[in-house]
């Protein structure tokens, strides 16, 4: 039935390619949503799919059909796939790129960070002896844990510890919104 089907579709017969898309359609919607697992997506990838398979019929040579329109499902499904990683790797990198924009463009996060480098300092003094150097270094001053390590000439993971429960005795000792 396919043979004959295809014959008449190379031959120009356009009703014959919608039995064709209506015998498969489910069978290549199924494989697309497989690899997409987007139901708009894998509508579209299907239309596209039978467009694929339209224009890939004259060098089509009988074998197996069904896996061959198959392996067309599949092959641009997965380049779908790979677009939209792409896409959101780009995305990524044009949103780090904003960061990195100048001060002007990120004033009002500036502001926050001002603002929020005001209100530890003047906490500071709150917090226990053992907290307050390593919060200092790390939120106001800025530095890494490795530069504290060697400051204090201590293993950075006992820096890591020390910021963790300085964050931990503020927030059990200051309310959360004064300190987000």
């Amino acid at each position: 039935m396919d043979e004959v089907l295809i014959e008449k579709i190379k031959n120009g017969n356009d009703h014959a390619f919608r039995v064709l898309v209506e015998k498969y359609r489910n069978r290549i919607f199924h494989t697309v949503y497989g690899v997409l697992r987007n139901e708009k997506d894998a509508e579209d990838a299907t239309q596209e799919v039978f467009l694929k398979i339209y224009t890939s019929l004259p060098r089509y040579e009988k074998q197996g059909f069904k896996s061959w329109i198959t392996r067309i499902a599949v092959n641009h499904a997965i380049d779908i796939k790979r677009k939209k990683v792409r896409r959101k790797e780009d995305q990524q990198v044009e949103f780090e790129e904003a960061d990195h924009a100048p001060q002007s463009q990120n004033i009002e996060l500036l502001v926050i960070q001002n603002e929020r480098k005001q209100y530890l300092r003047e906490r500071l003094q709150e917090l226990p002896d053992n907290y307050r150097e390593v919060v200092e270094d790390f939120y106001i001053r800025e530095k890494t844990y490795q530069e504290m390590a060697e400051k204090a000439n201590v293993k950075t993971k006992t820096i890591e510890v020390r910021l963790y429960r300085a964050r931990q005795w503020m927030k059990k000792h200051w309310k959360e919104d004064e300190f987000s």
